[in-house]
């Protein structure tokens, strides 16, 4: 049995692709996330964290090019990460961080969806490694080096 394939519309698949971006603009996650960063930013003790987080960032990228031989290394490395932690402790930074890691499911969610209508193999990028690790895997390719033969 012969498939013909027929032609893409493509005018009509950017329409259906303009309305499936209004409604994930429209979802709950959508919503929250844009809530929660707008209260992480007009929260006034994780803006000021978050600038002194990038001041002392610069700082550590100047003596991470010497490494652990510069004289400052340890200090600053220990202030990075006092002041990053400081930062995931704050209520709105927490909450910022749920509502981002809620769109992102979401989001891998569709382009999951669309990559396994046109093929299983595709890949679908993730900020968070365990979507990813579900979606690859020991068979398919993934971390683990190998893969499956196809006849």
């Amino acid at each position: 049995m012969i498939q013909t394939i027929e032609p893409l519309d493509m005018a009509e698949m950017l329409s259906q692709s303009y309305e499936l971006a209004d409604m994930i603009n429209r979802s709950c996650e959508v919503s929250a996330y844009l809530q929660a960063k707008q209260a992480m930013e007009q929260d006034e003790e994780a803006q000021r964290l978050l600038h002194l987080f990038e001041q002392k960032k610069m700082q550590f990228e100047e003596v991470q090019r010497f490494g652990k031989y510069h004289p400052d290394f340890n200090k600053v490395s220990a202030e990075v990460r006092q002041l990053k932690r400081s930062l995931e402790m704050l209520d709105s930074v927490q909450n910022f961080k749920r509502a981002e890691n809620k769109l992102d499911e979401l989001l891998y969610s569709v382009g999951r969806l669309i990559a396994d209508a046109v093929s299983p193999e595709i890949k679908v990028p993730s900020n968070n490694p365990i979507l990813e690790a579900k979606a690859s895997g020991c068979g398919s390719g993934g971390s683990c080096g190998c893969s499956t033969q196809r006849a």
